[in-house]
């Protein structure tokens, strides 16, 4: 595996990981009707949406490198 598919590959499974995250954080909020939760909801899907577009600018960038 190529340090170019590793980091692919680790920018979906942080990106998957924040959104579960705030996935849980919403529920928190909805269950505890605490501010904070939703905050920390409204922080993952800002990162989650952040690791997406820097993944896309990352893959853009090195097209020109191969998996391999």
């Amino acid at each position: 595996m190529s340090l170019k598919a590793f980091h692919i590959f680790f920018i979906v499974v942080a990106a998957l990981s924040i959104s579960g995250f705030g996935v849980w954080a919403l529920r928190g909020a909805w269950l505890q009707s605490s501010p904070v939760y939703g905050a920390v909801a409204g922080l993952a899907a800002l990162a989650t949406v952040a690791l997406l577009i820097y993944g896309f600018w990352f893959m853009r960038k090195l097209k020109h490198v191969s998996y391999l």
